[in-house]
């Protein structure tokens, strides 16, 4: 279950399917990446084909990311059962 978000727009979409502060054209690609994020009870089960699952390394080591599209990732970490510090960010 998604527990906390780093990105408020981000939030504000799942919580409220406002589209306000995030790219609008990938809405359908990242709402169904967060209900499928919310369902998951462990990083790798993500890992599925086209999300592109991989964990980050260097000053990211815990956190993992999928890929909305060439630049954009959702990054998130686990802690237990939950994803929390969801993010939406251009990290290249």
């Amino acid at each position: 279950m998604i527990v906390t978000f780093k990105h408020k727009g981000l939030e504000l979409f799942f919580c409220k399917s406002s589209y306000k502060g995030i790219p609008a054209q990938y809405a359908p690609r990242i709402e169904r990446m967060l209900d499928r994020l919310d369902a998951c009870k462990r990083a790798n089960d993500m890992d599925l084909p086209g999300y592109k699952f991989h964990a980050l390394k260097g000053d990211r080591l815990g956190e993992f990311a999928v890929s909305i599209t060439g630049n954009w990732r959702l990054t998130f970490e686990f802690d237990g059962e939950d994803a929390k510090n969801v993010n939406l960010e251009d990290y290249h």
